[in-house]
């Protein structure tokens, strides 16, 4: 039997990251990445595209617990604080399941629950049925 957590692992990109999905519902995702020292810029806080990593698995989880594949066609990420050392949560809300073209929400924050960035994406979900049996 084949979960979309196990499936999903196979995102090497996201999985070299140190994302980890913690919650996989239809409609609803909840991501994690530690920042580390490996992630951080020159400024010091964590890389945008680090951020822009763990929000988009959280998306692929969301946009594919209807079980077909679903693959991001548009995503835009609005970041409104740094993310520092420390674990950063992704909490992804499908806000409209239209059969085609899903559009998802992604909230970002801290381990104080401090809002760090907001990530909006749509998909387009083919036919493709995907090859689980489970969500988590």
């Amino acid at each position: 039997m084949t979960t979309l957590k196990e499936f999903l692992k196979t995102d090497r990109f996201a999985t070299c990251t140190g994302v980890e999905l913690l919650e996989i519902k239809p409609g609803y995702a909840r991501a994690r990445m530690e920042v580390t020292e490996r992630h951080l810029n020159g400024g010091g806080v964590c890389q945008g595209g680090a951020l822009f990593t763990l929000a988009d698995l959280a998306f692929a989880a969301v946009a594919n617990s209807r079980r077909k594949l679903t693959l991001s066609i548009n995503a835009n990420i609005t970041f409104l604080r740094p993310a520092k050392l420390g674990y950063v949560y992704a909490d992804a809300t499908e806000v409209f399941n239209h059969h085609r073209i899903p559009f998802v929400e992604v909230k970002i924050t801290d381990e104080q629950g401090e809002l760090i960035a907001v990530f909006t994406s749509s998909g387009y979900r083919k036919e493709t049925e995907l090859p689980v049996d489970e969500l988590e």
